[in-house]
């Protein structure tokens, strides 16, 4: 099957849906300038003086920092909080919102990422998952009580060094606060707001048991694949047509398309195809 023929399953299955499923790993981000950090050496040309130290992306992200070293610990996350508030979700959001609108479609959007895109992208914050949680909002490094808040921390970061020059305290106890996001290794994470939109997620997906049902992947890797399981597991327990979009792990059984190209493209592909139909 050719890639344009490819596209044209995919427009037709997204025609007919009546909800839409958006799941999206790290390669969702790579289109509008974010890393996704695939190995080391991409985890380190992003982050030259973790390289130095040699400490790759799962030892970064070692909620044992904030508590040996908060300021160390902050500097990888401060970095990430600014980089994340500076970037513009790329053109592909609006595709995903237009089709909706067009087809008056129900939706969520699952991703891994923390990064507070799809909200940025206007995508209702009740329709989101966000398995990792978010680093726009904090929690107790302890943690004290099960409080959850929105990150509004200016935290200026040392690049060179990757220390923060501003740690985030607690607003309860004034200990430490930390990202509300699910590290390696992690003992402390609160998982409150997270299982909430696991619940919002549930009831979606019962409101449309019936219902023909159409996921689109994007950028969702083997390395970690809690995305690329939970969209095959909606093809297989669900019905729905699995539509993924992968540079280099496009790779699924029919009757479910597979598009090896990146996020943007792929939607662009399909979006054209949907002009003819």
């Amino acid at each position: 099957m050719t890639l344009e023929e490819k596209y044209r399953k995919a427009a037709e299955a997204i025609a007919a849906a009546r909800a839409l499923v958006i799941t999206a790993g790290a390669g969702m981000g790579v289109d509008s300038g974010l890393p996704d950090f695939r190995g080391d050496q991409g985890f380190w040309k992003a982050y030259p003086m973790y390289q130095r130290l040699g400490i790759n992306f799962i030892g970064a992200a070692n909620p044992a920092h904030f508590q040996r070293d908060p300021a160390f610990g902050w500097g990888f996350y401060g970095h990430r909080t600014n980089l994340y508030r500076q970037t513009e979700p790329h053109a592909g959001f609006s595709l995903l919102r237009e089709w909706i609108e067009r087809f008056n479609q129900d939706h969520f959007a699952v991703t891994s990422n923390v990064d507070g895109q799809f909200q940025k992208a206007g995508f209702d914050e009740d329709a989101i998952l966000e398995v990792h949680g978010s680093i726009h909002h904090l929690q107790c490094l302890t943690p004290c009580r099960t409080a959850i808040w929105s990150n509004h921390e200016e935290i200026p970061v040392d690049f060179a060094s990757m220390r923060a020059q501003h740690i985030p305290k607690c607003i309860h106890c004034g200990g430490t606060a930390r990202p509300n996001i699910l590290m390696f290794g992690d003992y402390s994470w609160l998982s409150d707001r997270t299982r909430q939109q696991e619940h919002n997620f549930d009831a979606f997906l019962c409101d449309h048991r019936d219902d023909p049902l159409v996921v689109v992947e994007m950028g969702a890797g083997t390395a970690i694949p809690t995305i690329r399981h939970l969209s095959e597991q909606l093809g297989y327990r669900y019905g729905a047509t699995v539509i993924r979009i992968n540079p280099r792990e496009a790779q699924i059984s029919g009757p479910h398309v597979s598009l090896s190209c990146g996020g943007l493209e792929g939607l662009r592909g399909i979006d054209q195809a949907l002009g003819k139909i």
